[in-house]
């Protein structure tokens, strides 16, 4: 199925420069995020600022300038900056997120799906995934938290969190406008502007253009193919007196790019239209090029300060999208497997915080809300057999929690943090499934379909409930050492499966559990050298239960059954290192590694229609989990000009992963290893600047997403999603 029906890049909900960067570790480097006026990194990963080194979670913050410096194109690109994080736009999408961390995620983002790593955006919760793909303007910083944070965070943070906190508008006029032209007719515009009314009070706004044409052709229709074609616009008003502070943000992203089809892996030489193609981002679907995907929202956040010790903060935000879509299975001319599609979603979220700051004594206590609302339908259409399946439905959710979570210093060096967070989810789940003689059905075009058997037509309530703590000990004997250890608990909600098919799954009506993760980890964070070497250091091992895992099966009577095992258990043990070493003023190494081990102790699951669930551990792996992960990359400062000139060039390696449980040797991806440069310079006073950036310069091909639907009856389609070949951006950018 299509992979969360190609909904917009949540770029929406800002609009601008790209996102590139280095973990944010050592306080006075290039790559450092918001420093406070000591010069250490300030972070809000325990939702209050603290300093990166003092926080007992394992944290990766990328600063806004050096992700502008870099050139990294989205927020996919970040998993190639932080340990044993997976980021990849979801298979046969432009814009749907696919987040794994520490080998926990959710490849399947179909509607009421959850996701298994939280996106949070100035702590404002995304529900799904669907437009995730994050282009932002104007960002402070990017925190990347692993591990559960059931506490802080709540369900569906099982695997981390990532967090985008943008920067705020002040009391001074000014804007920034920038172009890049790069390979493939990329055409990048965009400006933002600021203009104060009063001390205190400030509106301002961005709008951004993206063009690109297609990395490859569809040979049967002439589109593009991964070519991009959207825009992007944000206005937002901020009252700032110190004590209150208060924004209101509006945003909209319409995306037109043309559908991803794949490129097929499998066929045969006698027959013309099944055989591979010589450019992997080559397509020959038949299927059509339309494709929109719109995404909006608004945003109130107010912070205010009660006294010197307590602040009240209030996050509401809604946020709607919707998207019509297509995608050919098959990659040949023919209906043989394809789905067209429609996808709507809508949120109303409501936190409240209450930050308490104290002489021994830190914490938030606080409550969420949530009510949501995702809908869509698709047709299963079998060309060679013609017929087509619809199915179709919504869920509804709504979910409500109290969390509190907080730090006491028994003595100056020795801190102790606990947390806990109860929360309750109620969902309604509404499935259609029917079969009909003929190519698509009549709600997708075909009003002469005859219709078939009703393979799902229920609706069912669900609730589900959880207590998620957190606790925590560290010891920081001096300002530029800490050394910790927690545990934690984490959970993502149970809910039904939208493409439950209760002829051959009679049971997918009850709907499946939640999952749940109790994460171990001990760590070091350390400042040497007069802050010249930065090291961060964690261990982490996780017993996951009851893992949610999406399993589609061909068939011939109804196109392809799909259910929703609770697989049973696994261990993940792993180590991550992040090192910043400045031996001089003008120049910087970064290093990251991250080792994950992660093996299923039990998978149950039903095999070839049998009642009975099998344990099938040993021939399942985890999904999107390579085992080793690194990152070298150097920054060396010139002045030229007057102004500075930095060089970055970068070596990222991924060992060899699976894109399901089941190993598939023609879909699951090899290691591989990328290289990029960049060469950023900024004149004097920072008004004007100038870059250049190449990436994936070796043009190494490797996949990020695929089918599998092997099968005469489905065309044998196996096929591939394929990561950007080599590309080269020049930008420019000038600020007033």
């Amino acid at each position: 199925m299509k992979s969360g029906l190609s909904t917009l890049s949540l770029s929406a909900l800002l609009a601008t420069s790209l996102l590139a960067g280095v973990p944010a570790m050592a306080q006075d480097a290039p790559a450092a995020a918001e420093e406070d006026n000591s010069g250490d990194i300030i972070v809000s990963a325990r939702r209050r600022d603290e300093t990166l080194l003092e926080v007992p979670i394992a944290v990766s913050a990328f600063s806004g300038e050096s992700m502008e410096q870099q050139g990294t194109q989205n927020i996919t690109d970040l998993q190639y900056k932080a340990p044993n994080l997976t980021l990849q736009i979801a298979r046969g999408s432009n814009s749907t997120l696919i987040a794994f961390i520490r080998g926990v995620g959710q490849q399947d983002p179909l509607w009421g799906f959850e996701p298994g790593v939280g996106l949070y955006v100035d702590d404002v919760y995304i529900a799904r995934p669907q437009g995730a793909v994050l282009d932002i303007f104007d960002v402070e910083r990017v925190e990347v938290l692993r591990g559960p944070q059931g506490t802080l965070y709540g369900r569906n943070t099982i695997g981390g969190a990532v967090k985008y906190v943008t920067k705020k508008l002040g009391n001074e006029f000014g804007g920034k406008v920038k172009g890049s032209y790069g390979s493939y007719n990329q055409i990048d515009l965009s400006g933002t502007i600021t203009i104060p009314l009063g001390e205190h009070f400030a509106i301002g706004g961005g709008i951004a253009l993206y063009k690109r044409d297609g990395f490859g052709k569809n040979l049967t229709t002439g589109a593009e193919h991964y070519n991009r074609d959207m825009w992007a616009a944000r206005l937002s008003a901020e009252y700032d007196d110190g004590d209150i502070f208060i924004r209101l943000a509006g945003d909209r992203t319409e995306d037109s790019s043309e559908p991803r089809h794949g490129y097929r892996l499998t066929g045969s030489g006698n027959q013309p239209d099944f055989a591979p193609l010589d450019n992997f981002y080559d397509t020959r679907a038949g299927i059509g090029d339309d494709n929109m995907v719109m995404n909006q929202g608004l945003s109130l956040t107010g912070a205010f300060t009660l006294n010197d010790t307590l602040t009240l903060k209030s996050i509401s935000a809604y946020r709607e999208g919707e998207s019509d879509s297509l995608i050919d299975f098959d990659n040949t001319p023919g209906p043989v497997l394809d789905v067209p599609a429609y996808y709507k979603d809508r949120q109303f979220t409501q936190e409240v915080q209450l930050l308490v700051e104290a002489d021994r004594f830190q914490g938030v206590f606080g409550a969420f809300y949530l009510d949501a609302k995702a809908e869509g339908a698709f047709d299963t259409v079998l060309g060679f057999a013609n017929l087509t399946t619809l199915t179709s439905g919504s869920v509804t959710t709504k979910s409500i929690a109290f969390f509190a979570d907080g730090s006491f210093d028994l003595t100056e060096e020795l801190k102790i943090s606990a947390g806990l967070r109860w929360t309750k989810d109620d969902k309604t789940g509404t499935v259609f499934r029917q079969n009909f003689t003929g190519i698509r059905s009549p709600l997708f075009g075909n009003p002469n379909a005859v219709p078939g058997l009703i393979r799902s037509d229920y609706v069912n309530d669900r609730s589900f409930e959880k207590l998620t703590p957190r606790v925590s000990i560290s010891y920081q004997p001096t300002r530029d050492l800490n050394i910790y250890a927690s545990w934690g608990r984490g959970f993502k909600s149970g809910g039904f499966d939208m493409r439950g098919d209760v002829v051959l799954t009679p049971t997918t009506v009850n709907g499946y559990e939640p999952e749940t993760i109790d994460s171990y980890e001990i760590g070091f964070k350390g400042a040497f050298l007069d802050r010249r070497l930065m090291l961060n250091i964690a261990a982490f091992y996780s017993d996951y239960r009851d893992q949610q895992v999406t399993v589609q099966v061909p068939n011939v009577s109804g196109g392809i059954a799909s259910f929703v095992d609770n697989a049973g258990k696994a261990t993940i043990k792993g180590l991550e290192i992040e090192a910043i070493a400045r031996p001089t003023d003008n120049l910087s190494f970064n290093l990251m590694l991250g080792y994950t081990d992660a093996k299923y102790k039990e998978f149950l699951t039903y095999i070839a229609g049998g009642t009975t669930p099998v344990d099938v551990a040993d021939q399942r792996v985890f999904q999107n989990t390579p085992k080793w992960v690194a990152n070298v990359s150097g920054t060396w400062s010139i002045p030229v000009g007057g102004g500075s000139l930095n060089l970055t060039p970068a070596l990222s390696l991924r060992d060899a992963y699976s894109q399901f449980e089941i190993p598939t040797a023609l879909l699951d991806q090899p290691s591989f290893i990328l290289v990029d440069a960049s060469a950023s310079w900024t004149a004097p006073g920072d008004a004007f600047s100038l870059s250049v950036h190449g990436r994936n310069l070796t043009d190494e091909r490797y996949r990020i997403g695929g089918y599998n639907f092997p099968g005469a009856l489905f065309g044998d389609s196996i096929i591939g999603f394929y990561g950007p070949p080599r590309t080269f951006t020049v930008t420019a950018a000038y600020r007033f």
